[in-house]
């Protein structure tokens, strides 16, 4: 019954810096860091950047969501309301298509969970650390798709 060092504070933890981050990010008093003087990109370009970029990473976990279930239907119960949540992640950020074959699914089931929770976690850290390139709206999604991201992680891993 390994664990993989998940828990619950964890999960809390990482979803309360998102939080402080992005209501932080979004304050009217503090001057906006992101952009340096002379030369500021396109700020609806660089979230259409930035949205596309998140939703490639969360239609990957959607498709390795897929082929674990193709793989190990007797694990579809358990994790087809989490694909479905990730699916609209998907969505929410502006993706819709296929993104790339997934990764190789490991021939026994726990060992797929671990695989599919390591998968939520890069995916939930890629998400919370593009809190810091987002403008305020994109950034309160961020923050909920990350903790989403982190509770998925825990209950992949709280039976394994």
């Amino acid at each position: 019954m390994g664990r993989t060092g998940t828990t619950r504070r964890r999960a809390l933890i990482v979803t309360g810096a998102a939080a402080v981050t992005a209501l932080t990010g979004c304050s009217s008093e503090e001057p906006d860091r992101r952009r340096t003087a002379g030369s500021a990109p396109d700020p609806a370009r660089a979230e259409a950047a930035l949205r596309r970029r998140l939703a490639a990473a969360s239609g990957a976990l959607r498709d390795q969501y897929d082929a674990v279930i193709a793989q190990h239907p007797a694990l579809a119960g358990q994790l087809t309301p989490l694909r479905a949540a990730v699916a609209e992640h998907v969505a929410a950020l502006g993706g819709t298509t296929r993104v790339a074959p997934p990764v190789p699914v490991p021939p026994d089931a726990p060992a797929a969970l671990r695989s599919l929770a390591a998968a939520e976690r890069r995916t939930s850290d890629a998400h919370a650390a593009a809190l810091l390139d987002a403008e305020p709206e994109l950034a309160r999604l961020l923050a909920s798709v990350a903790a989403a991201g982190a509770a998925h992680e825990y209950l992949l891993t709280k039976g394994v």
